[in-house]
């Protein structure tokens, strides 16, 4: 649908559906959309597209990290080390790359709604009533943009409570933390989720004195128990200092360091400090109470299964909703809602299993249960493990820390859950998701076992894994 109505001195420019935020949510939203013959809108608040994600959040932390990883493996390395060969680069040098990796995403994308006729405009969006949005541009002029159907894929940001002094030049989020100009001595990171976790092994790498404070008992409770023991192990062994079930009670931003006052009495001294508990959605500006809807506490839109908020045919999809809050999640919730809105089917996109990849030194990545959830539902599953310092290719590049871990099912040998721990563990799990995504009886522990894999090579690990697994039967 088409067209252009004159209002008086307001255009109102009339589309099938408007995607509000152009990160990997609403990426997925409008393409899909518009390849259904639908015409499309998309609102970005920021000057160029690709949202949160592309800008502040996983292409710049995880090229910071690769960077860093790269120095760590050269220093770490023993032929340059005999050759007498040292390199030390500071935070400004190694975020640069992270500027040129930004700059292709986002011509990329860009490229993306050029070719498939999807019009973009960037300034804040705000729902006026229920058929209209009205965006203001950067110029102070107001577009108002009428559809039918509207996805809000507006993203989140780091969440900032009360009494912490975030325009202190020691005080640190998710987002500003990549504008550090030096490398700390030392630094205290607040919250041990994803982003916590995976910021305290980028710095250690780099050789700084961290504090992990986790507010709960134990890492990353959603992973398996033990791949949370793996992990704090080497966290520990790296010299990480992770302090549990600790809340803060006031942090003291001094002109030389950060203060963290705990509950329990202690205080942590850093040079700077990294606030990394929770995120909030960002729905405050959206003119929510305009179409019935209300966001909680934390600014997340409640939806259905379908991704349908209150309002039917206003969607709400990526980290605005909430859990499990991850870009490749995103995406398909948004190709999911466009196919729903626009009555095609969908079923092919229902998420029965998300894989997890956290980005830690070494990596995470876990798919299906645990063996905590699978004791609890009294599945009879069994275990089969590979540990990487048995593997050719491991020993070969020098990567021996890590293991794979494959969950069955002692009758049917069907897979349950995989979990991988160490290098490349986030490459390493489409394997088995592959596999796990089949039908009865092809997602059994059976294929390991009878497929050849290219040897040496990571993948071998799921061979091994299984032959393991069947031993204990």
């Amino acid at each position: 649908m088409r067209g252009v109505i004159e209002v008086g001195e307001t255009e109102e420019t009339r589309y099938d559906l408007v995607v509000i935020g152009t990160g990997p949510g609403g990426e997925g939203a409008a393409m899909e959309a518009t390849k259904h013959g639908q015409h499309v809108a998309v609102v970005e608040r920021l000057p160029l597209i690709g949202g949160n994600c592309t800008h502040l959040g996983t292409i710049p932390s995880k090229s910071l990290r690769s960077a860093i990883a790269r120095l760590t493996e050269v220093n770490s390395n023993r032929y340059f080390k005999e050759a007498g060969i040292s390199v030390h680069l500071g935070f400004r040098d190694l975020r640069r790359g992270a500027a040129s990796v930004i700059e292709k995403q986002v011509g990329m994308r860009r490229s993306f709604y050029d070719r498939n006729d999807v019009d973009v405009y960037h300034g804040q969006a705000s729902f006026r009533d229920h058929d209209s949005v009205v965006v203001e541009l950067a110029d102070g002029r107001h577009q108002v943009l009428v559809a039918s159907s509207f996805v809000i894929a507006s993203g989140s940001r780091p969440y900032r409570p009360d009494g912490v002094d975030f325009s202190h030049p020691r005080v640190f989020d998710s987002d500003t933390i990549l504008n550090l100009e030096e490398t700390p001595r030392s630094l205290t990171i607040y919250g041990a989720g994803v982003i916590g976790c995976e910021y305290a092994t980028m710095f250690r790498n780099l050789g700084v004195k961290l504090n992990l404070v986790n507010t709960r008992d134990k890492l990353l409770e959603f992973l398996d128990d033990e791949i949370i023991d793996a992990l704090s192990y080497h966290m520990r062994d790296t010299g990480i200092r992770i302090r549990h079930s600790e809340v803060f009670e006031k942090i003291e931003p001094q002109d030389d360091c950060v203060v963290v006052h705990l509950k329990s009495g202690k205080q942590l001294k850093s040079d700077a400090l990294l606030w990394a508990n929770g995120r909030s959605g960002n729905t405050e500006s959206l003119g929510l109470e305009n179409i019935g809807l209300e966001a909680d506490h934390r600014g997340q839109i409640p939806v259905n299964s379908n991704f349908q908020t209150a309002t039917p045919h206003v969607y709400a999809v990526g980290d605005v909703t909430g859990p499990p809050a991850l870009a490749s999640a995103a995406y398909i919730q948004g190709r999911f809602a466009a196919r729903h809105l626009g009555e095609s089917d969908c079923e092919d996109f229902r998420m029965a299993d998300i894989p997890t990849g956290i980005y830690t030194s070494p990596e995470i990545s876990s798919l299906g249960k645990t063996e905590k959830e699978l004791t609890e539902a009294r599945v009879p599953y069994e275990v089969g493990h590979s540990m990487f310092k048995n593997l050719a290719r491991a020993q070969i590049v020098g990567k021996p820390v890590g293991m794979l871990k494959l969950l069955f099912h002692r009758e049917t040998l069907e897979i349950l859950g995989i979990h991988c721990f160490g290098t490349s563990a986030s490459e390493i799990i489409h394997i088995g998701q592959a596999i796990m995504s089949m039908p009865a009886p092809h997602n059994t522990l059976e294929y390991f076992t009878n497929t050849t894999f290219n040897y040496p090579t990571m993948a071998e690990a799921y061979r091994v894994a299984a032959l393991n697994g069947f031993n204990r039967l």
